[in-house]
């Protein structure tokens, strides 16, 4: 059984600007999406700031967000990169199979990439970080270049909206027809 720490809080800045996106999307009445909270028992609390210093998983998480987009079901995964190199080990076999089920009832699974030396968001759709899955399943790398990325999956800046998924949402249901 895994255990938290502060190692666990990594992210944490990109999941308030998405939740802060979340908040925004709702009141524009473009989409209900909720961060899940993972689930934790906590072991040791320090008195002083009342914080969980340890803790056990009480189960595996699936994914950080679950929701639905003008009718559309959506699952995604927020994850941070230091590198051109993203390592498939950040990434769980149970989350991929989540996902591969989601799809297969007819929601839309994807994952937000943010790299952080590039300052740049990036929408991988499950299809895409299935083939990089499968790849490195049988025997080839176990990471992803980010120069292996499609490019037209780069969130674009824009105001008011801190991380605008919802136009590569758009674009990942036009390339799926």
């Amino acid at each position: 059984m895994g255990t938290w720490n502060s190692r666990g809080l990594r992210g944490s800045t990109l999941e308030d600007l998405i939740n802060l996106t979340n908040e925004r999307y709702l009141e524009s009445g473009l989409a209900l999406i909720q961060k899940i909270p993972t689930p934790i028992t906590p072991i040791a609390i320090d008195k002083e700031s009342r914080h969980i210093t340890l803790a056990y998983f009480e189960q595996k998480s699936t994914v950080d967000y679950i929701g639905v987009v003008q009718g559309i079901p959506v699952c995604f995964d927020a994850k941070e990169c230091a590198a051109d190199t993203f390592t498939l080990q950040n990434i769980h076999e149970h989350q991929v199979e989540f996902m591969k089920q989601f799809e297969k009832q007819g929601g839309i699974a994807f994952f937000i990439i943010y790299y952080t030396h590039k300052d740049l968001y990036y929408y991988l759709p499950y299809e895409m970080l299935n083939f990089f899955w499968e790849r490195a399943v049988c025997g080839g790398r176990k990471s992803f270049r980010f120069e292996e990325l499609n490019p037209e999956y780069i969130l674009p800046k824009k105001n008011g909206i801190f991380v605008p998924y919802l136009d590569m949402l758009q674009k990942d249901l036009e390339d799926r027809e």
